[in-house]
């Protein structure tokens, strides 16, 4: 038999309107225009007041300071007039920004124009536009520059591709067919494309220089039999195979390092450019710091009023059908989700510039100096405890918001790290340990680096007892290889 129970439960849930405050606090700053844009065109009872007047010159990055307060009884400028019957007769509402002083010639205006630059393939295509091959021959070669990956290799056997010109484009091809089509495609620019392994990159751009210099020649010898002992840095095996002094062989040595592993990305790399905007920016006046937010996070959104004046003269209305219910709670809902909105960014504002404040203070002497040893250790909960917020609230701003100081753009997680003791019993962060490893390295002699034991010695020496595997873990955290493949001639 079926037993019916009341149960009392205590349960803890987020409401929609904390679900979007956490969305929007983790959304770094180049995207939160993209998103701002998107809850205008879907909500036409949100407004930018920045649209309101187009004719006064906007700027792009102003900076807004973290006293100024967001005002919902601003003035308004001309807005766009609703109206309410065309509001009822029609079903569908258009794009925010369809009307007058809409937002798709600001954007326009704002457009920042890209250079047009053919790429990779393309260049590759157009250089075998240029041959005069056979219609087969030419198909192969299409083939072949499909089949290249981004660094410019062919990593595809060549059965592979007989097999796939065979069953994509029907032609029957012969291995000796294909492998002189690749021989020319290896001719082409930028020198290196078309190779199959690392060995063969060298040596295609090897080629292509002078054959009667004798480093040259040297340098291929080096690459086609002691490529292991090259990459290994065994150069003293090198002098003897080669019969060679240090000097000649660091003469041959840089002749191969001036060749390029990655012959496909060196027309890309040009086009991929990192670009940062900071959401804080710090100053230094006199000693003191000051702070201040990037104007991007704090948009001036209101409510519109033709909305607010709409919903308030049906909502008083004597008689109501159908259809006017209907429209008064659309006209809620947006109205509703508009005010949601708004306090979501105010309230990301004013997360976003209690945290920063915090993590300032915190680090104060450091940025005022910008010297890494004056990082002190600070952890998440650090900051967490001084603003009275859950550790995950700092995470979420600590790995996605940049700060620009007077010398550089940080990522704001950079600054966090783990305390270290000294033999003095101070606690240090061991930040200062990498920036002392990375100058030990930097003052070696690159005939004889430093080995880690060695290291480890230095530092000890300093007050930093810390073990041979820590110096290897924060020497591999900022990328440096070990002692013997950092020895130079």
């Amino acid at each position: 038999m079926l037993k019916q129970t009341l149960q009392q439960k205590l349960l803890q849930k987020l409401s929609p309107q904390q679900i979007q405050f956490i969305k929007l606090l983790q959304v770094p700053t180049v995207s939160l225009d993209t998103r701002i844009k998107e809850e205008l065109e879907e909500n036409p009872a949100l407004e930018d007041i920045s649209l309101a007047n187009m004719n006064e010159p906007v700027e792009e990055y102003p900076d807004k300071d973290p006293d100024d307060t967001f005002n919902e009884d601003d003035q308004p400028g001309e807005l766009d007039e609703f109206n309410v019957e065309d509001y009822l007769q029609n079903d569908d509402i258009g794009d925010y920004g369809s009307g007058q002083g809409g937002g798709d010639d600001d954007d326009d205006r704002k457009e920042i124009p890209i250079a047009v630059q053919n790429s990779f393939f393309e260049n590759l295509q157009q250089q075998l536009d240029l041959l005069a091959l056979s219609d087969k021959d030419f198909l192969i070669g299409q083939q072949i520059i499909g089949s290249l990956d981004d660094d410019g290799y062919l990593r595809r056997p060549i059965s592979s591709l007989i097999d796939d010109l065979a069953f994509a484009q029907n032609i029957i091809a012969e291995e000796d067919e294909v492998a002189e089509v690749l021989r020319i495609i290896q001719e082409f620019d930028p020198p290196g494309i078309g190779a199959r392994d690392l060995q063969e990159c060298l040596l295609i751009q090897l080629r292509k220089k002078d054959q009667e210099n004798p480093a040259i020649q040297k340098a291929i010898n080096i690459v086609e039999n002691h490529l292991d002992e090259f990459t290994k840095k065994h150069y003293d095996k090198l002098e003897r195979a080669l019969s060679v002094d240090s000097e000649e062989l660091k003469e041959i040595v840089n002749e191969i390092l001036k060749l390029n592993p990655k012959p496909g990305d060196s027309g890309a790399v040009a086009g991929k450019q990192l670009h940062i905007i900071p959401d804080f920016h710090i100053t230094n006046n006199d000693g003191v710091l000051h702070l201040t937010l990037n104007a991007r996070n704090a948009p001036e959104l209101r409510v519109s009023r033709s909305y607010q004046e709409m919903f308030d003269h049906y909502d008083k209305a004597a008689q109501k059908d159908k259809k006017m219910k209907e429209a008064v709670q659309f006209v809620k809902q947006k109205l509703d989700s508009a005010k949601w909105f708004i306090d979501a960014i105010k309230q990301r504002q004013q997360t976003l510039l209690k945290t920063m404040n915090a993590i300032m203070n915190y680090q104060y002497e450091y940025f005022l100096t910008g010297d890494e040893r004056k990082l002190k250790p600070m952890i998440l909960k650090d900051i967490a405890d001084r603003i009275d917020m859950d550790i995950s609230t700092v995470s979420r701003v600590a790995n996605s918001k940049y700060v620009q100081t007077e010398f550089g753009t940080f990522l704001l997680k950079s600054f966090f790290s783990e305390a270290i003791q000294t033999d003095s019993g101070e606690e240090v962060s061991n930040k200062e340990v990498k920036k002392i490893l990375e100058e030990c390295i930097s003052k070696e002699n690159k005939r004889k680096p430093l080995a880690d034991e060695k290291l480890t010695e230095i530092l000890k020496e300093k007050g930093y007892t810390i073990a041979r595997r820590t110096v290897a873990k924060y020497r591999e955290a900022m990328g440096i290889p070990v002692a013997r493949l950092r020895k130079e001639l």
